[in-house]
């Protein structure tokens, strides 16, 4: 199984989201489950749980319900999710009381945290290894009741964040990120006025989006990312959350 060094995994890193039918092999599978296994986590408690999906109609499905056509032609598609159901489950198993932690938003944090950096363990073992891979949010907002029935989703357990994973057909333009200064800063947050820079970067955006290959558009970057979080604002995820078994109080 050929490699690739960690500096070109991580600074070459792009979202693929069409693959060949060719299927991932099982040294390749083996290797990201044990990346994801590896993930530093709170307390190493693990807190997060991943559903791999290889099952085409369920993929269909999902498609159906989350709307990403990635999905459905993607060799495998995981779904990362926080989970507090299998320590709670041992927990009576045992007769120890099971805390409240995951009604505190400190609990709710730490298992996004936990199922964030398990889906980065593997979006970097798979892109490594020559695989793509695309992160897809929508499988946390589309529909959460919708999606935690298909995958039989108990109380105490959430999905965060999807990761389409295959052998990719596409390799796109990389998206220009902002330069260091902007997200990196020292000792303290910035008390200077970036306006210049995030203006310097939103030109750079728009020439990027004007010009990449596979679909132009005449997008910026702070109105089109604003318009996500307006298009966000519908979202009901505290409720959604809820019924899953979470009642942040605190």
């Amino acid at each position: 199984m050929e490699s690739k060094s960690v500096k070109e995994t991580l600074l070459t890193r792009r979202s693929i989201r069409r693959f060949e039918r060719e299927a991932i092999t099982p040294e390749q599978l083996d290797y990201i489950y044990e990346a994801i296994r590896n993930t530093p986590t709170s307390y190493n408690g693990q807190q997060f749980t991943v559903i791999d999906i290889d099952d085409h109609g369920l993929k269909e499905e999902l498609y159906e319900i989350i709307g990403q056509k990635q999905i459905k032609t993607c060799n495998h598609f995981m779904a990362f999710c926080v989970d507090y159901n299998r320590i709670g489950s041992f927990a009576k198993a045992e007769g120890i009381e099971m805390p409240a932690f995951h009604d505190t938003m400190d609990g709710a944090i730490v298992g996004i945290v936990d199922a964030t950096l398990a889906m980065m363990s593997a979006a970097v073992a798979a892109g490594s290894i020559g695989l793509g891979c695309c992160c897809i949010g929508y499988a946390r907002t589309a529909n959460p009741a919708a999606v935690a029935k298909l995958l039989n989703l108990p109380k105490g357990v959430f999905v965060v964040c999807g990761l389409s994973l295959g052998v990719p057909r596409e390799m796109p333009d990389m998206k220009p990120k902002m330069p260091s200064s902007l997200l990196i800063h020292k000792n303290s947050y910035r008390q200077d006025d970036m306006t210049a820079e995030l203006q310097d970067y939103d030109a750079l955006i728009r020439e990027y989006n004007a010009t990449r290959a596979g679909g132009a558009s005449d997008n910026d970057w702070v109105r089109h990312i604003l318009s996500y979080y307006s298009e966000a604002m519908k979202y009901e995820m505290l409720q959604a959350i809820k019924e899953q078994g979470f009642d942040i109080r605190k």
